[in-house]
């Protein structure tokens, strides 16, 4: 296996990732009920990961991940759990463990590991009490 060196890398984690989401039994229903476009989204992120990883394309500045993700919540009514997030990062650590192996392999699984919980954090403090 290598490491994730390029766009076509990014693309097929995020791509085999989401593939992972979209069938899995809780957030597949999350995920399936909120994106209209697939491709589009599908391009989003693989721009905001290449960014991420890689310090390249068009992804700089392009996304606040906190914003989206409270509005996810609240069309939810404020369902977004801790159980969801770790759900995430199970399948995130398990594409990444199928497909590559290096240091920004290992990076993803930290980012993605922070940005799990800050996301979680930033969500449960934006509730209603």
């Amino acid at each position: 296996m290598q490491d994730i060196q390029n766009r076509k890398d990014v693309e097929l984690l995020v791509n085999t990732f989401y593939g992972k989401v979209r069938e899995h039994k809780t957030l597949g229903l999350i995920f399936n009920g909120i994106i209209e476009d697939w491709p589009l989204h599908l391009e989003h992120l693989s721009d905001f990961w290449e960014m991420v990883l890689l310090q390249t394309g068009p992804g700089a500045g392009k996304f606040n991940p906190v914003r989206v993700h409270r509005e996810v919540d609240h069309k939810m009514d404020h369902s977004l759990s801790q159980l969801h997030f770790g759900n995430w990062l199970e399948l995130w650590f398990q594409t990444l463990e199928e497909n590559f192996e290096g240091k920004n392999a290992d990076y993803a699984r930290e980012h993605a590991r922070n940005m799990a919980s800050i996301l979680f954090f930033r969500i449960y403090e934006n509730r209603p009490k």
